[in-house]
């Protein structure tokens, strides 16, 4: 039986002043993800330049980056400008299964980015064969299919559960934890393994990526100094966003199923920041990126100034 038609978001803060502060600094945040993240798929995307697997894999992930942003953001941003904060059933399902798609989705590109880097620099006779553009093309859409599976798994598991009241969630969003506890059913058998959902997609892909790099890490022994050196700076970006990553995501799933105060500015980060770093993390110590995005930007001047 479910009697509850909206649910009340309590949201980050009920200081006022605060909320108008952090409305603020998130809609900045925000903006400059969503500007960050397309400017790198568009220009990857129109650039012979940056044809190569590593690079097309990280046009897909900046913009599944905008749009999981996209999921949370946007909503929160406008609540903290107002003083009722609600959402529909139909909206928190939506938005539950929106952040998951698309974190699970993020997964397997990260998953794609560690193989394309093994096969480069531990198999490198056999990288354009085996990370040929169908190939490539082929893991992008495992991506969306497994986190369309994913997310249509969590929501299908929270939408069956019965909501006949309380409707008020101590949070400025809709995920896993804060609606079981709005359950009128006994969780603690099934929100464990709603939550396992996400926190064994965690740790499984963590473990495999750290793998992943301890034996490329250890293949760089018998290269030169040279090529250890772009290697490890190529490596180097890409362990960095697989921390920011998945330390808050295993801290939000792999966790008994309680609220925590920590809770939502962690996931703050998930949603804002961590989005925000990973283009920077990915162009700052690139040329060719770099290169590639100023020759874009001085053509758009140029379109402008006509």
């Amino acid at each position: 039986m479910n009697n509850v038609t909206e649910f009340i978001l309590l949201g980050l803060t009920e200081d006022p002043q605060l909320q108008k502060l952090l409305c603020a600094v998130c809609l900045i945040t925000y903006l400059a993800t969503l500007a960050g993240n397309t400017f790198i798929s568009v220009t990857i995307f129109i650039s012979p330049a940056l044809g190569c697997p590593m690079y097309f894999f990280l046009a897909f992930l900046s913009l599944v980056d905008a749009l999981y942003s996209t999921s949370i953001a946007p909503k929160m941003i406008v609540d903290l400008a107002s003083e009722k904060n609600t959402i529909s059933f139909s909206g928190c399902m939506t938005q539950l299964f929106a952040e998951h798609f698309f974190a699970a989705a993020e997964i397997i590109l990260l998953i794609a980015m560690a193989f394309d880097r093994y096969v480069a620099i531990c198999k490198p006779l056999h990288y354009t064969s085996t990370m040929s553009r169908p190939v490539c093309s082929s893991l992008v859409e495992a991506a969306a299919i497994l986190g369309f599976i994913h997310g249509g798994i969590q929501v299908l598991f929270i939408a069956k559960l019965p909501f006949c009241g309380p409707n008020v969630i101590d949070h400025f969003m809709c995920d896993l934890i804060p609606l079981l506890k709005l359950a009128c059913t006994d969780t603690h058998t099934s929100g464990p393994l709603i939550a396992a959902n996400s926190g064994s997609l965690c740790l499984i892909t963590f473990t495999m990526l750290l793998v992943s790099y301890v034996n490329i890490l250890y293949s760089l022994r018998n290269h030169s100094s040279e090529g250890r050196r772009k290697a490890l700076s190529t490596c180097a970006s890409h362990i960095t966003v697989v921390i920011l990553f998945f330390i808050p995501c295993s801290y939000l799933y792999l966790r008994p199923m309680v609220s925590f105060p920590a809770d939502k500015p962690v996931t703050v980060f998930c949603t804002l920041v961590t989005p925000l770093l990973n283009p920077l993390i990915y162009t700052l110590r690139n040329e060719e990126v770099k290169r590639a995005m100023k020759k874009l930007w001085s053509q758009i001047v140029k379109t402008d100034n006509m």
